[in-house]
């Protein structure tokens, strides 16, 4: 079974909502990702930056060394400085971009994410569909929320890209990324599940996670008690 999805919606019933709320459905919560944030852990900028800087030191002392020369060695750098800058400020635009075309949206009876740069897509994950959610800590005073959906909904990893938890394709999980609230959200999130569920859950403390560690281990927000 696959979630609702909606495409393309250029005039939204609302913020962040393809249609208006039926009624006894109200929103607790809405938001986006920190670009800064974004840019850092999807885009890897400062990773991008450290090499290009690398690069530059090495063209400067490579040259310095076959012409002893430190004006020629400057110059040597005139052309590829702009190179570098403007891929760093390519990445930067779609860390920006990227927040800046998402809304993420809580109710009292889903998690509604509308993300997409080119194509909008909006993706409906009833609370009864979630079988659990996890804080990871994301640096810059932010966190993620990673949803973990019943067996049977899955969505492709790419399609949420870069909305969802890195290095699990086989089950994917939706991720709410880079909030700056997520610790508020996360109690929303674990009241409105139990209302909808009929089963109490509490909203715990959040644990680092690396993204090269998939294995590594976060404390749950959302579970069943």
């Amino acid at each position: 079974m696959k979630p609702q999805i909606a495409r393309e919606h250029e005039f939204e019933a609302q913020y962040g909502l393809p249609e208006a709320l039926p009624t006894g459905e109200r929103i607790l919560w809405q938001g986006a990702p920190d670009w800064k944030v974004l840019a850092r852990r999807v885009f890897h900028v400062n990773k991008v930056a450290v090499y290009f800087a690398l690069m530059l030191a090495w063209r400067f002392t490579s040259t310095m060394a076959d012409t002893q020369d430190i004006a020629a060695a400057f110059a040597s750098l005139a052309w590829l400085a702009p190179f570098f800058a403007l891929g760093l400020g390519l990445l930067l635009l779609l860390g920006w971009w990227s927040a800046r075309s998402t809304a993420y949206t809580l109710t009292n009876k889903r998690v509604v994410m509308r993300i997409g740069i080119v194509l909008t897509v909006t993706y409906n994950l009833p609370l009864k569909r979630i079988e659990s959610a996890d804080l990871h800590a994301a640096g810059g005073g932010c966190q993620d929320i990673a949803l973990t959906l019943e067996r049977g909904t899955r969505i492709a990893w790419l399609h949420l890209w870069p909305h969802v938890r890195p290095w699990r394709v086989a089950q994917t999980q939706p991720m709410l990324r880079a909030l700056p609230d997520a610790s508020a959200v996360a109690a929303l999130l674990a009241t409105a599940w139990s209302e909808v569920n009929g089963v109490a859950a509490t909203p715990k403390a959040a644990a680092p996670i690396e993204e090269r560690q998939p294995t590594q281990g976060v404390r749950p927000v959302l579970v069943a008690q």
